[in-house]
């Protein structure tokens, strides 16, 4: 592999229309400060580019396979697994391609592949349409996307990936081509939930769903001990409502937020949250069930969508220490919930935390092949088990505790088939067992055709097929 000697940067520099940091420049540490979410990722990229367009990105690309330099690329820079920076290597850094334009004639959103939630979320709220995204706002959209993308509105639009229309791509080649169901089907059926394997994604456009701005939640609170029948009536319920409410479970510690006792403040607490988008009461008649089971504390309130998109984002600071596991459930049984609540009291950091994401409504309508999506259609939950902390001996303790609850859980999970979202340690046999046999294939197929030298490999990586030999 090259590395960048002056002439090499200066060379770069003359042809890029944005910025170039080298490590050593005054910019370059502040920079790579802001790189990656994740506080645990520690590598550093030889060069750091900030292109101002395709045309910016395009000649990075080009530049990279020149002069065989190993390519990241870095949309919001929330992976746990830390893929948007490599020591040594040249970072394509998009934040600067975030603009955000909304058709709401049409209900379509176009935004840069350096976009975050936030910044989507708040263009899109003001007409009373939305896509869904994350559970954090600065969540970058293009890697949400590129995996799949669960949020509140799952159940209700379904993925993020599955209301993707079409795409701008920067290709291996360096080549900037559309995506769409008309032009590159390939492609674009690889994109939606293939990852950042194909190309660099500049530009996204989605199809908005009608949305009024103003959200009901009902957030239900109780100790683990007191847990196992407000768990089992969860997992019930959240299936049997309407498909246009949103539902959640989760194990954490009891934020010090204004509805929370200040005696139970780090509390270990599991929460069961329904959110829906229809009249207070039809969420308190919702909700009266869990009431009936005498929750710790509650909070019941309207909410800006805007607002709810940022519930946890207090809880997931830049720069934390981050590590997580995850499985797909095709039912939350009494023995995964008993797991749940044996290993919850365990965890050592106040913001360590069991995201249980309810699928199922809009996200089991799509055909199983009709996106590159890593899950089965008819998965009905997805357990996360995200590792959080400040200090480095508490977060190896809760890493270690992540990794057996997760060894627990897996004889009860959907095989070793993990959203890919939420890996954090990455083998082409999880990734193939993720995708299955058929999906994978075809997506090796596709990676062959645009990335056949497995230039964008940072990732969740799918492997070129290898062409026949022809005897």
């Amino acid at each position: 592999m090259s590395t960048f000697s002056d002439s090499l940067l200066s060379t770069f520099r003359s042809s890029f229309g944005g910025t170039v940091l080298k490590d050593g420049d005054d910019e370059y540490d502040a920079t790579l400060a802001r790189a990656v979410w994740n506080g645990d990722i520690r590598r550093r990229p030889a060069v750091i580019a900030e292109p101002l367009g395709a045309a910016d990105v395009a000649t990075a690309v080009s530049f990279a396979r020149r002069h065989d330099l190993d390519l990241t690329v870095r949309g919001g820079g929330h992976s746990f697994a830390g893929h948007a920076v490599s020591d040594g290597g040249l970072m394509i850094d998009l934040g600067a391609l975030n603009d955000v334009a909304v058709d709401a004639a049409n209900r379509r959103a176009r935004c840069g592949g350096g976009a975050r939630w936030s910044e989507l979320d708040a263009a899109t709220a003001g007409h009373g349409l939305a896509v869904t995204g994350g559970f954090v706002s600065h969540t970058g959209v293009g890697g949400l996307t590129l995996g799949g993308g669960m949020g509140w509105l799952t159940r209700r639009a379904g993925l993020s990936c599955d209301n993707l229309v079409s795409a701008e791509v920067v290709t291996a080649d360096g080549r900037t081509v559309t995506a769409s169901t008309g032009t590159n089907p390939d492609l674009f059926w690889a994109l939606r939930g293939g990852g950042g394997n194909f190309g660099v994604v500049t530009s996204f456009e989605f199809a908005l769903h009608e949305l009024p701005p103003m959200a009901n939640a009902g957030l239900f609170f109780w100790r683990p001990e007191d847990a196992k029948m407000p768990l089992q009536l969860a997992r019930d319920l959240i299936h049997a409502l309407p498909r246009e409410y949103g539902g959640f479970i989760g194990g954490l510690s009891a934020p010090p937020a204004p509805f929370v006792p200040e005696s139970l403040h780090g509390a270990t607490v599991f929460l069961v949250a329904v959110v829906s988008w229809d009249t207070p009461e039809a969420l308190a008649a919702a909700v009266a069930p869990l009431r009936v089971l005498g929750p710790l504390f509650e909070l019941v309130t309207p909410i800006p969508y805007a607002a709810l998109q940022q519930l946890f984002d207090a809880s997931v600071p830049w720069g934390i220490l981050g590590y997580e596991k995850a499985l797909y459930l095709d039912q939350l049984s009494d023995a995964v919930i008993d797991i749940a609540i044996e290993h919850l009291p365990r965890k050592q950091s106040p913001l360590t935390f069991l995201p249980i994401f309810a699928l199922g409504g809009a996200f089991a309508d799509v055909p199983e092949g009709e996106t590159a999506f890593g899950g089965n259609r008819a998965t009905k939950w997805t357990f996360n088990i995200a590792a959080l902390a400040t200090e480095h001996d508490v977060f190896a303790a809760d890493r270690a505790w992540a990794r057996g609850l997760w060894d627990a859980l897996r004889p009860h999970g959907m095989g070793a088939a993990g959203y890919i979202n939420f890996l954090s340690d990455e083998d082409e046999d999880r990734v193939r067992a993720t995708y299955g046999e058929a999906k994978y294939r075809r997506l090796s197929e596709v990676k062959a055709a645009w990335d056949p030298d497995n230039v964008f490999h940072h990732n969740a990586n799918i492997r070129p097929a290898v062409a026949a030999t022809v005897s």
